[in-house]
């Protein structure tokens, strides 16, 4: 990862296409492809995902795929 110079927070981005499966939370939704955070200089246009019914989804453009994750932050604290 690297990160933004000279952004307020100092966010780290996200290298697009850099693995083939991304776990998202329900934090994530929308969920779209490049996701934001990620560099889009390099990647391919954004394209929304649907992943609320099944659980899965995969990007026609580059075939990354994307699990969703269901964990409440109760279940993270236990």
């Amino acid at each position: 990862m690297r990160r933004r110079a000279g952004s307020p927070e100092d966010i780290e981005l996200i290298e697009p296409n850099a693995r083939n499966h991304y776990e998202v939370s329900e934090r994530d939704l929308p969920l779209s492809c490049p996701m934001p955070g990620m560099f889009l200089w390099n990647s391919h246009p954004k394209v929304y995902l649907p992943i609320e019914t099944t659980g899965q989804a995969k990007c026609p453009y580059c075939g990354a795929s994307y699990s969703l994750s269901r964990r409440t932050e109760d279940d993270a604290a236990a």
